[in-house]
């Protein structure tokens, strides 16, 4: 068993695991980012609601 090529294999392993859990979190604060957007353009008031009243005959 060759210690340094273990070792070695480890490191990469665990900075790969890092890498991966980074990219996770970035997007996961992005969907927030967006989901906080969504939230607050859905509880913006329509400019035309109220103004005007379809009605059919």
């Amino acid at each position: 068993m060759d210690i340094a090529g273990l070792s070695m294999a480890m490191n990469q392993a665990t900075l790969i695991q890092n890498v991966s859990l980074a990219v996770t979190k970035q997007a996961m604060e992005m969907q927030q980012q967006n989901s906080e957007q969504l939230v607050e353009m859905l509880d913006a008031p329509h400019p035309t609601a109220g103004h005007t009243i379809d009605v059919q005959v």
